[in-house]
């Protein structure tokens, strides 16, 4: 079975790249996802009550999913789409300020953003995904480890398609790789080492 990664995005502090070019510039005056969720013009209310992590997250899925009309997996059972991301900080900026609650009222709000997980929870959410998940935490982004899941996913668990990637958050740096992976004839072979050519470029 032939695995194919069709779209990938990077977000870092330099701009928002597709494929490896380069899509938006972000301003240096916009330092935080909201600043690029209001620079975007997207709607989605649910998105100022999630953390740093969940927020950096959802942009870059919303980025790479979203067509001019529809989205990407337009046509597919939600059931057979998976999601594997890892992260080497996951939540922990949330966990520090969720720790200070503690000695007074702990926080619901943040609470609920201390497992790095729950930034899939929150892109299926958006995007009514059901499949299989995993969420990684490594040192640094592992494409073979991802890339060994992913191939899992599709060629032994029944689905059909998988966002994957590295989404990494701390107080002064993010950064973010997602590809869209299809059993599909389009994009380029999926190999671990074409994933780390494109998180390198």
């Amino acid at each position: 079975m032939s695995l194919n990664l069709e779209r990938c995005i990077r977000i870092n502090e330099q701009g928002i790249a597709k494929n490896g070019m380069q899509l938006h510039a972000i301003s240096p005056d916009a330092t935080t996802a909201a600043d690029v969720y209001r620079l975007l013009s997207y709607n989605y209310p649910k998105f100022f009550k999630m953390d740093e992590l969940c927020k950096w997250a959802w942009l870059c899925a919303e980025v790479l999913l979203t067509e001019t009309e529809g989205h990407l997996y337009d046509g597919l059972n939600k059931d057979n789409i998976a999601v594997v991301l890892a992260t080497a900080h996951g939540c922990l900026e949330t966990d520090k300020k969720y720790t200070t609650t503690i000695s007074t009222i702990p926080s619901p709000a943040l609470f609920v953003y201390t497992l790095p997980n729950i930034m899939l929870g929150e892109i299926c959410i958006r995007h009514g995904f059901k499949g299989e998940q995993a969420c990684l935490m490594q040192e640094g982004f592992d494409a073979e480890a991802i890339q060994f899941l992913v191939s899992d996913m599709l060629e032994q668990r029944g689905m059909d398609a998988c966002l994957c990637g590295w989404a990494d958050v701390t107080a002064d740096k993010h950064e973010l790789f997602f590809c869209w992976v299809t059993k599909h004839k389009k994009g380029i072979p999926f190999t671990a080492d074409m994933m780390q050519q494109l998180m390198n470029s």
